[in-house]
């Protein structure tokens, strides 16, 4: 029988000599975790107390009792292991984040994983992920569920833990006082240093993301510019008028060359009347907070999820006031923006040219557009949310053929690519979003039986490798501009420009203005002359442009 085998008989030999109380077991872990998961915590810890060791020491216990006195909670000899083991892994998750591309697993990021596809996070499980994880969070978990817990009597096993927690807690609270105004200062001016503590930080992240939506379980959702109407640029129209939102995914404006970047990564909207906004800051870091904000009429500062879900957003207000409304997704989903307008997916086309790897390019959107404007009747907004330049596999953002920059990060690994290549990789993206812009405003002046129109502003920004940051999502106190300066891009037919009376050169000179995604809602209602009082004129930047020339001309 295999429980007479001579290896069953080593493991059990093995397991007996584990025997370890569940506070043992618990102090141990943590231990590990201080050890093994915290590279970037101990690294900014190095550098903050520089020259302070025992005001550092101090501080590392305080954490360490902190943990402690939390784990505690858990550690009754029916749950100690299970969550003990549960620990180990999710550290280890999230320590190779944190420590390969300094990732912070907050609320939001956590907000960001929950409603991501498996086609997108399909790129994150990459080797040196799996192997990390392995390594640091699945053997080791192993060996804590392998552990024996001694025996206990009933008393001891329910008092032990609650007792762990109050002396943890007493202690961890007198270390901190003795230096309270140093630590203090430490933790405000250096957000980053307990944010890349693991686990504390995806579970504080955790439990926040939980408390939020189960606040937001059974909202219902209250109208939004219900008095929207047309205003009087429709009653003298003669044909539609077609507009088309570009949500751009991922593009930081500091790549831009209409920017000022030294890299020609937008030859051909350089050649178009385009105009280019250089100034403009992102409503967050990561899609799932950037996509519905910038579609609703809070400003940065009074959107949370809870309100976002809680009203209808700028689509809405457009289909109250008669417009037809559609949202073309190439990308992970409308973020519910589009729940209540025609929507449609391309993420999954069959078509070789444009989705030959499984998920489709931004090409695709110019096949599905080649028909569309035959079937307009009405006055049109259409949005085209773009996978853009979504990494860490930029190289499948772009055809081959215009991989122009070169050599390129062809791996999700970074670690196996140069600053440079990485970069290259990036700007090859924003290169192609420069060939899909430029082909669909082509496509938009062709159409001499529409009034046309562009407006291109992306979600958020990206790191490449910055100050040890790459990719997005890092929390906006502490976010560098490459995650939170967008570009923005306005392109206007000139039968646009006389039926809604918007001056492009007057529109010219706010390109170097201060602007944010606050500005989207209220300014899309006033290009499209939309009259409802929910659009704000002092965020509306086409507002002081409306009518110049005919003022110019009296």
């Amino acid at each position: 029988m295999f429980t007479s085998s001579p290896a069953f008989r080593q493991f059990t030999s093995l397991r007996e000599k584990l025997t370890l109380s569940p506070l043992s077991l618990t102090l141990l872990t943590i231990g590990f975790l201080f050890c093994a998961h915290n590279r970037t915590f101990w690294s900014i810890g190095f550098e903050v107390f520089q020259g302070h060791p025992l005001s550092f020491a101090a501080f590392v216990a305080a954490v360490f009792f902190l943990l402690l006195a939390a784990f505690s909670l858990f550690a009754f000899p029916w749950l100690a292991k299970p969550f003990l083991a549960a620990m180990v892994v999710l550290s280890g998750v999230t320590s190779y984040y944190m420590d390969s591309m300094g990732v912070i697993i907050d609320r939001d990021m956590i907000q960001n994983v929950m409603v991501t596809t498996m086609t997108e996070s399909k790129h994150l499980i990459t080797f040196g992920f799996v192997s990390h994880v392995l390594v640091f969070g699945v053997l080791p978990a192993g060996l804590v569920l392998m552990v024996k817990l001694k025996p206990q009597s009933l008393l001891k096993s329910a008092a032990l833990p609650v007792v762990t927690f109050a002396v943890s807690l007493a202690l961890a609270a007198g270390l901190l006082m003795s230096d309270l105004k140093t630590y203090s200062s430490i933790l405000r001016e250096r957000k980053d240093f307990m944010s890349s503590f693991q686990p504390g930080q995806p579970l504080v992240g955790a439990i926040r993301y939980a408390k939020m939506m189960s606040r937001t379980a059974n909202i219902v959702v209250e109208p939004l510019g219900e008095d929207a109407a047309k205003g009087p640029s429709y009653a003298k129209a003669d044909k539609p008028m077609l507009t088309i939102l570009v949500a751009g995914e991922t593009a930081r404006t500091q790549n831009f060359s209409l920017n000022g970047y030294a890299v020609e990564t937008n030859p051909k909207l350089a050649k178009l009347p385009v105009v280019s906004f250089s100034d403009v800051s992102s409503c967050g870091t990561a899609t799932a907070v950037s996509l519905p904000c910038m579609f609703s009429a809070f400003s940065r500062g009074s959107y949370s999820f809870e309100r976002g879900i809680s009203q209808q957003n700028l689509l809405d207000v457009l289909d109250h006031a008669g417009l037809k409304v559609e949202w073309w997704d190439n990308n992970t989903g409308d973020k519910a923006i589009a729940a209540r307008v025609a929507s449609r997916s391309l993420t999954h086309t069959e078509n070789e040219e444009f989705c030959a790897a499984g998920e489709c390019i931004d090409g695709i959107f110019m096949q599905e557009l080649a028909a569309y404007a035959e079937t307009i009747t009405e006055d049109t907004v259409l949005v085209l949310h773009q996978i853009g330049s979504h990494g860490p596999t930029y190289y499948l953002r772009y055809p081959e053929e215009f991989e122009r920059f070169t050599p390129s990060c062809r791996t999700a690994e970074f670690k196996n690519c140069t600053p440079e290549e990485i970069t290259n990789a990036y700007d090859n993206t924003i290169a192609y979003t420069d060939e899909v812009l430029a082909r669909t405003i082509e496509w938009l002046g062709a159409q001499d039986k529409l009034d046309t129109a562009l407006l291109y502003v992306s979600d958020h920004g990206e790191s490449l490798g910055e100050n040890g940051l790459y990719l997005h999502g890092s929390p906006y106190f502490m976010a560098p501009e490459y995650q939170t300066k967008v570009p923005m891009i306005l392109w206007m037919s000139q039968a646009f420009q006389d039926r809604v009376d918007v001056s492009q050169d007057c529109m010219a000179d706010k390109k170097n203005a201060t602007l944010s995604h606050d500005n989207l809602f209220h300014s899309v209602l006033g290009l499209l002359d939309i009259e409802t009082a929910e659009r704000n004129a002092g965020l509306d930047i086409f507002a002081s442009c409306k009518n110049v020339s005919k003022v110019a001309s009296n």
